[in-house]
């Protein structure tokens, strides 16, 4: 199928959704439906959250662009919905977006490839009342990260430096996920690398003066610093693309997303997460690094539908 074909057809965006990231959905939605427009093509934008799936098929529409971050749209729910109603969508498969999606099992992946990831510990709240908190919050350094395992935009995180706060934090993590990830604390500069089909885009730094890039962060703060080019040397930046890729690959992903990674205080690359939904506004990281890669926005959509095809 060429691209005029996939043009002259109407393309859902599909976005909104259930899940706690749903404000962020409804940004990323509506500029993507703005720069396909700009690009040519026919978006529908789509609020999963009102109109159901099936509603695609009644419309005629046999392609989607996936807009969805969080639960239901970036864990591989949507993804087997979609292909049995014999719709194509951007960004990666069924297991693919579960893989990455699943903090935990991911993590494991990383260790098994030997990619290189901070030490962690996995805490289940059925099994809550039988956890050392003390003897975990040594073991792994005596600070972590707590992360529940199926949320996204650091909802739900938190850092702990005590059996206290760590306790708390737990507490915290289980209303979000039944299965919460702990992380020993890495103490460094944190980037993210954008992945278009087999290409790592420019790297990109986040400075933020919070204790660790959060939601407030991410989406509410002016004092966050985004560097791109990222201020590391050629040799050191390949290297985080080749592990960036590398992470991208072993969970399944494909397409296009986002990988994170922190360099530790001893100058040890630490890959934390596969994004295969990242946010897609204007001012998101992976359509920053795009800009310095040579891409607009319109033409940045345009390569992720093609990456669908």
């Amino acid at each position: 199928m060429n691209i005029a074909t996939i043009k002259a057809a109407p393309i859902a965006v599909l976005y909104g959704g259930n899940s706690a990231e749903r404000d962020v959905s409804l940004n990323s939605g509506k500029a993507i439906a703005q720069g396909l427009e700009q690009a040519g093509f026919k978006p529908v934008l789509i609020d999963t959250k009102t109109v159901p799936i099936t509603a695609l098929v009644e419309k005629n529409i046999n392609r989607a662009f996936i807009a969805l971050h969080g639960r239901g749209g970036e864990d591989g729910c949507l993804q087997g919905a979609l292909e049995s109603l014999g719709i194509a969508y951007t960004g990666s498969n069924v297991l693919g977006s579960a893989l990455s999606m699943d903090k935990v099992r991911s993590k494991q992946i990383f260790s098994a490839c030997n990619i290189p990831t901070a030490p962690f510990a996995i805490v289940n709240k059925e099994s809550f009342a039988e956890f050392d908190v003390k003897t975990k919050l040594n073991a792994l350094g005596g600070k972590v990260m707590v992360k529940p395992a199926h949320e996204g935009s650091s909802i739900g995180m938190a850092m702990a430096d005590s059996p206290e706060k760590l306790h708390n934090a737990l507490l915290d993590a289980f209303a979000f996920d039944g299965d919460v990830l702990l992380e020993a604390w890495i103490d460094g500069p944190e980037y993210t690398v954008a992945i278009l089909g087999d290409e790592a885009l420019p790297a990109i730094h986040m400075e933020t003066p919070h204790e660790f890039y959060d939601y407030q962060a991410k989406y509410q703060s002016n004092s966050t610093q985004y560097h791109c080019p990222c201020g590391l040397s050629e040799q050191q930046e390949n290297k985080i693309k080749a592990l960036s890729l590398q992470a991208f690959k072993a969970t399944g992903a494909s397409g296009w997303g986002r990988v994170d990674l922190m360099q530790d205080n001893k100058g040890h690359w630490q890959i934390l997460e596969v994004n295969t939904v990242p946010g897609m506004t204007q001012t998101s990281l992976v359509p920053k690094a795009a800009k310095v890669h040579g891409l607009t926005f319109s033409e940045l959509v345009e390569r992720i539908v093609l990456l669908s095809v």
